[in-house]
């Protein structure tokens, strides 16, 4: 019985120090984990981050220059056949700036949003600037488009600015 009481791992008080310190173990087991989650948490939004700079960095850039696309977009389609004639290097010239202000906008990612009247609206990608009663047509779909809209990947630039039949007139 001597010996029982001479074991000093048998005594109350290592068996305190020993819960203690297998607490304190669980603990900073459980801070090592949580620090290691938020590491990871860290670099993944760090990743994405990054990626995401890549792809929208120059989205305030791109939003500047759709008025410059809609603008050779409409000098074009306002050219008559006579001016055609009779400007004809000054429109090709109109033309090839317009078609390497779109392989850009291909080159970055920017996709042009070209609805067709009679397609049905969308107010994802469409914002509808007016509603009117059209016969012949369908509730909900376009009648006319006003501008085209512009997606920079998945994100949307700017809507497709269109027109859309409300219920038609009997």
């Amino acid at each position: 019985m001597d010996e029982f009481l001479d074991d000093p791992l048998a005594r109350p008080e290592v068996d305190d120090e020993v819960a203690r310190l297998m607490a304190e173990r669980d603990e900073l087991r459980d801070k090592w984990m949580r620090a290691l989650a938020d590491a990871e948490n860290a670099r993944k939004r760090a990743d994405k981050d990054r990626r995401d700079a890549e792809n929208y960095g120059g989205s305030r850039l791109a939003r500047d220059l759709l008025p410059v696309h809609d603008a050779l977009t409409r000098a074009l389609d306002a050219v008559t056949d006579d001016q055609r004639t009779a400007a004809a290097a000054l429109i090709e010239g109109v033309e090839l700036t317009l078609r390497e202000l779109s392989n850009v906008f291909t080159k970055h990612g920017i996709a042009i949003i070209r609805p067709e009247p009679g397609e049905r609206f969308d107010p994802t990608v469409h914002e509808a600037m007016f509603e009117a009663p059209v016969p012949g047509t369908v509730a909900g779909n376009i009648i006319q488009v006003m501008d085209n809209g512009f997606q920079l990947h998945d994100r949307l630039l700017r809507p497709a600015k269109v027109g859309v039949s409300s219920t038609p007139a009997s």
